[in-house]
């Protein structure tokens, strides 16, 4: 591993942090290290490890005390920034430890039942008040905290090193570690983050107080030093030693098991895997509790799950205890998916997701009687799916989280495939992985993500680069959902999603073309795993008086504002048969598919098809759970309404605009926003399907009747 500190990088985060005075200097010392380590996938991923440091502060007040500034719980090094560090008032920690290190009598559960009852009150208790922000900040102290505290050194470093891990995870693993580390590494035994491990660390460095760090086994690697550089480079030092030795014995050659002739592809293997792995959130209700998927594949990832071992290896729990409150300690491995016989892989995904639930309650319920904890049960369902010939599935309620476990499930594989070929792998054992997936120190990590009312939809929309569309996936956006946004233009998309904030997934479609829809559900599927919510939005306000029409005219129009619109809806039913959660289709009809204007016929015919189109849906695939409402809207300013419409149509009713873009009974103009939230509305109304609603500020003439 390189070594990538660099002075002048270093100089500008001091001069990153001169500004903020009530910071002290040794902070932007502690940042620029951390950001380096945070850069390494290897050592530290999405928030795991943590770094600290030792120094005198005063407070808002005046009061003067030795402080440790130690990473807060969840945050990731790699953006880390002098905020994200909280200021604990280091003397009653360290009394703290002088007091159980000199009661031998204390036993490890009274340790344990200390360090999930009491550990967080304690830490909240002695925070330190540096600064207003850091007041109204109120970051978790990292559950390292106590181990930071009792040992000496002023700057401490934490990572979980996947080649530290590859060597401490197997039965002579302590043996491994102190054949390339030697004596200037100490060891302490695996045991659960808090109040013990403090413990037992400070006693391996009082036994030998030379030493450069510590091995934490089958957890993680610790480095000490006076100064930020010191410590970072003893880090990637050991690291780097480690890194040789595994190199030195190259990857293991596996067998493999046999493959079907043709592997289906993920677009059709991720609605499958997504559908089943679900929770009810009421017996009966069809409305579910659902994923968002990520998937990875590569040559390594798949000589892992086609191994012949796999079952085996990857059922022996995770590299590191930091994984297991998201990713669970094992993942769910399916067979390999036969594009000849997908309805089978169907069925045989459902067995394996019920047996893997069978199998986590019966070891929720043995470790909860064993250990004694007072706990309810998570939801029985994997945060990663193993899938021989294709790849891996991350599982997380948003794509984020998704990505998270996807991440965390890649290179864990790399690291079991390092481990077997030096030895065999072992990880903790399920009383202790259960006692870290159950600890609420743990849990606060993911359970302060507060979740919308669509986390775990994905929700795809036609026309969605500007007008009501776009109103529309910012209305879903903003309460959770992932985002599928379609239209013409890729400029133009782009743009909608940096308004959006990001994170969404863009793609140029012509809604015409059955080729381009296809294409741009396969997308979808293989982006986030499905799709459960389509707004079928796009159209155009096709003039002409209808005695004199040319036929492609009317044509065209049709194949746009209906035919696009069954096309989107086909695919649509595909995808959610193949999840077998239901799903919503939304379609924008319009008031002229009830209410014709004047020389408005070949928009308002293909309209009122699709009128019917939403009511034939209803009918045909409300067994399927799949709810189809429209919105008749009128009068909405976008790209069938454009300013220059507006202006002639005013103007032939001798109206001024404004008064003739409010003619309607509440005499108020109707936004893209307002057609937006009857979307979001239709979305939530679980018992409703095959209706209109209408949103034009009242016109009778367009009523249903």
């Amino acid at each position: 591993m390189k070594n990538l500190w660099n002075d002048a990088e270093l100089q500008c985060s001091v001069t990153e942090h001169s500004g903020l005075s009530e910071m002290p200097a040794e902070l932007a010392e502690l940042v620029y290290a951390s950001r380096l380590l945070g850069r390494e996938s290897s050592l530290v991923i999405h928030g795991g490890g943590n770094t600290s440091v030792k120094c005198e502060l005063v407070d808002m007040v005046g009061n003067r005390a030795d402080v440790l500034l130690i990473k807060a719980s969840g945050v990731d090094l790699s953006k880390v920034t002098a905020n994200d560090y909280t200021p604990v008032k280091l003397h009653p920690l360290r009394k703290l430890g002088e007091l159980f290190n000199r009661n031998d009598r204390i036993s490890e559960d009274e340790l344990q039942r200390f360090s999930t009852k009491e550990f967080k009150h304690l830490l909240l208790l002695n925070l330190f008040s540096l600064t207003d922000h850091m007041a109204e900040q109120r970051l978790t102290p990292s559950i390292e905290t106590l181990l930071h505290a009792f040992l000496p050194h002023r700057y401490i470093f934490h990572t979980h090193s996947f080649a530290l891990l590859t060597l401490s995870n197997q039965p002579n693993g302590e043996a491994f570690c102190r054949e390339v580390l030697g004596e200037s590494f100490g060891s302490v035994d695996y045991i659960k983050p808090g109040l013990g491990l403090a413990r037992e660390a400070s006693a391996v460095y009082d036994a030998n107080p030379g030493i450069q760090g510590m091995v934490l086994q089958k957890h993680g690697l610790v480095t000490f030093g006076t100064t930020a550089k010191e410590a970072y480079s003893r880090m990637i030092d050991a690291v780097s030693k480690l890194e040789g030795r595994i190199a030195a014995v190259g990857r293991k050659t596996l067998p493999v098991i046999s493959l079907p002739e043709s592997v289906a592809p993920v677009e059709q293997v991720a609605p499958i895997i997504r559908g089943a792995c679900v929770a009810e959130k009421s017996p009966g209700t069809r409305e579910y509790h659902q994923f968002i998927l990520d998937f990875r594949t590569s040559p390594e990832i798949l000589d892992y799950v086609n191994s012949r071992d796999l079952v085996a290896m990857s059922q022996k729990g995770a590299m590191t205890p930091d994984f297991i409150v998201r990713t669970k300690n094992k993942p769910l491995v399916l067979a390999a998916p036969d594009a000849s016989d997908l309805a089978g892989f169907k069925q045989a995904v459902v067995t394996a997701v019920e047996r893997y639930r069978e199998e986590y309650t019966a070891y929720f319920e043995e470790q909860k009687q064993a250990s004694g904890m007072k706990v309810s049960m998570l939801a029985p369902l994997p945060g990663v799916v193993l899938v021989p010939g294709l790849g891996l599935f991350g599982l997380g309620k948003t794509a984020r989280a998704a990505a998270i476990n996807a991440d965390i499930a890649t290179s864990t594989g790399a690291a079991i495939l390092d481990a077997e070929s030096i030895g065999t792998f072992e990880s903790i054992s399920d009383r202790e992985a259960f006692e870290i997936e159950y600890w609420d120190m743990e849990q606060e990590k993911v359970n302060k993500v507060h979740h919308d009312i669509f986390a775990g939809k994905v929700v795809m929309v036609t026309g969605a680069a500007s007008g009501i569309g776009l109103a529309t996936a910012k209305a879903f956006r903003q309460r959770g959902a992932e985002l599928v946004l379609l239209d013409l233009s890729l400029d133009a998309l782009e743009r909608a999603a940096d308004y959006l904030g990001g994170n969404v997934l863009v793609k140029t479609c012509d809604v015409t073309s059955r080729k381009e829809i296809r294409s741009a559900f396969d997308e979808a599927c293989r982006r986030f795993g499905g799709v459960d919510i389509v707004v079928s939005n796009v159209g155009a306000a096709i003039q002409g008086r209808i005695g004199e029409v040319a036929d492609d005219l009317l044509r065209k129009s049709f194949e746009l504002n209906f035919f696009s619109h069954q096309s989107i809806a086909q695919d649509a039913v595909r995808v959610m048969k193949l999840q077998g959660t239901g799903g919503v289709l939304l379609f924008n009809v319009s008031k002229q598919a009830v209410n014709p204007g004047p020389d408005f016929g070949p928009y308002g015919l293909p309209k009122a098809a699709t009128m019917f189109l939403v009511r034939q849906y209803a009918l045909d695939h409300g067994r399927d759970g799949i709810r189809s409402n429209g919105i008749n809207a009128d009068r909405i300013r976008s790209g069938l309404l454009t300013e220059e419409m507006i202006k002639a149509r005013s103007t032939a009713r001798g109206l001024s605009e404004k008064e003739y873009m409010a003619g309607n009974l509440l005499q108020l103009e109707v936004t893209a926003e307002d057609v937006a939230e009857a979307f979001v509305h239709l979305a939530l109304e679980t018992r409703t399907t095959g209706s209109i609603t209408t949103v034009d500020g009242g016109n009778i003439a367009a009523a249903l009747r």
